[in-house]
């Protein structure tokens, strides 16, 4: 019980110091935001902070911080400090950084912020992976829901049915204005998301299940390593590239950069403080690691959050946790193919005024999404996770060297440049290491990942300092004349 308080406590206090902290490097100002300069009645569409804030946070928090904190926690308790560290020093920052640089570059997307700070060669490598992961996404969050939603209904209802409802739903909010139906349901779904981590929160503590304290050790049956596993298993909840597909959407629709550390910031711990309630529902509820594996391979993740929620609430309660488990996913798959669509847009210079423009891009898209739920869903989780640390990745090196070109002290870029080194070793190791990678053996991969993250920080140093430079040359020549 100590462990989750305490955890709980240091994730508020995460954001009221290390928040403040980021927005103080970042310095917002009152220059117009995109929902006021562009406002194109589509998109770039005023929001008030609130609902900017619940759409945001329902926009990342899909099954991620709930099936990946409970894939987690078979790694034991360690699996709170990875959610709670990360979420605060890589995860918030990262989310907040790619939605106020977006915000200041007229809402663009993380592959155009890419090559305005990283070059032609990253644009087009994060147009392609950006999609590529945005499609991952959407077909998760399409089979997961749906998967869900059988167990609440008729037999009759069959996955297929909710497949297919669920696709027709994300046409519309793919291409419908983002106020017209995302912008008056998320409030709503809000609501319930918040019912839902409460009660089974509730749930937990009080139905006299053990939370075991925190500890280094490694506890999942398996035997698979901590590093790099247990970091990319544990994406949403911590730390995700999808998020930076996400953020820039929300730039489009603040209306102060001032609001940046409640929406940004502060709806990455949030997320944290869902993806901590339901790993400590995990080791709580079956008591040792190697049940709640056993649960998650004979149920599957989405049988192992029902039959947490039903037996910690009853009936109601039950339904109500997975009704908020299933917004979840839906809030999440419709904003990434709509976050598709306006990356695709960006390539094909297609105006997004145009319903016909619009419907060019969706429907491709969601055929292809159509038949990627075919696929095994383990499979295309594990390409998802794995996908999700590397744009995470990428993200923080954008913003790493955003902050060095607008001149920021040292410290300041190294709080995107540490994180961003850390992750670089964690997804290379990984994809180094894994069945669906190369199969290599740790001996190798985690020299190998720590070679490349070590290479590409010493780049950022040299780089700094050239830039540094050649800044205090300018100054001096332009006081000279």
């Amino acid at each position: 019980m100590i462990s989750l308080v305490l955890s709980l406590a240091v994730l508020l206090a995460g954001y009221l110091i290390w928040g403040r902290f980021t927005e103080k490097v970042f310095s917002p100002d009152d220059r117009q935001t995109p929902a006021v300069a562009i406002h194109d009645g589509v998109d770039c569409v005023p929001m008030k902070p609130a609902k900017a804030f619940l759409v945001q946070l329902l926009n990342i928090a899909g099954t991620g911080p709930i099936f990946g904190a409970l894939m987690g926690a078979c790694f034991g308790p360690v699996v709170f400090l990875w959610i709670v560290f990360g979420s605060i020093l890589g995860g918030a920052v990262h989310d907040y950084m790619s939605g106020m640089i977006s915000c200041r570059h007229g809402g663009s997307s993380i592959a155009e912020l890419s090559g305005i700070y990283l070059g032609k060669a990253a644009k087009w490598t994060m147009r392609i992976f950006a999609v590529l992961l945005l499609l991952l996404t959407g077909t998760v969050f399409v089979n997961s829901p749906a998967a869900l939603i059988v167990s609440l209904t008729p037999a009759s209802l069959t996955q297929t049915f909710w497949v297919v409802v669920i696709l027709l739903y994300y046409v519309l909010a793919t291409l419908l204005p983002i106020d017209k139906l995302i912008g008056k349901l998320y409030p709503v779904f809000g609501i319930i998301l918040i019912i839902m981590a409460v009660s089974v929160l509730g749930g937990t503590v009080f139905g006299g299940y053990g939370i075991p304290e925190i500890t280094l050790k490694n506890l999942h049956p398996k035997e698979l390593p901590v590093w790099p596993f247990m970091f990319i298993t544990v994406a949403c909840g911590a730390i995700s590239g999808f998020h930076a597909t996400q953020s820039p959407m929300i730039a489009k629709c603040i209306t102060s950069e001032r609001q940046g550390r409640k929406i940004f910031f502060g709806a990455m711990i949030a997320e944290a403080v869902i993806a901590l309630i339901w790993a400590a529902a995990g080791v709580a509820f079956y008591g040792t690691t190697q049940l709640l594996d056993e649960a998650l391979t004979a149920s599957g993740q989405s049988g192992t959050v029902y039959e947490i929620a039903n037996t910690m609430l009853g009936d109601v309660g039950g339904i109500l946790a997975i009704i908020g488990v299933v917004v979840c996913p839906i809030t999440s798959g419709d904003t990434a193919f709509r976050s598709a669509r306006l990356i695709l847009a960006e390539i094909f210079k297609l105006d997004q005024k145009k319903i016909v423009n619009r419907l060019i891009i969706t429907l491709p898209l969601l055929g292809v999404a159509a038949l990627l739920t075919q696929c095994d869903f383990n499979t295309l989780w594990r390409y998802f996770s794995w996908a999700n640390q590397t744009l995470a990745m990428i993200t923080l090196w954008v913003a790493t060297a955003y902050l060095v070109r607008e001149g920021k002290s040292r410290f300041g870029s190294l709080m995107t440049a540490l994180p961003a080194s850390f992750m670089s070793a964690v997804s290379l190791t990984y994809i180094l290491m894994a069945d669906e990678g190369f199969g290599l053996p740790s001996a190798v991969a985690y020299p190998v990942g720590g070679v490349f993250a070590a290479t590409l920080f010493t780049l950022y140093v040299i780089l700094f300092r050239r830039f540094m430079r050649g800044r205090e040359e300018q100054m001096t020549a332009n006081s000279d004349s």
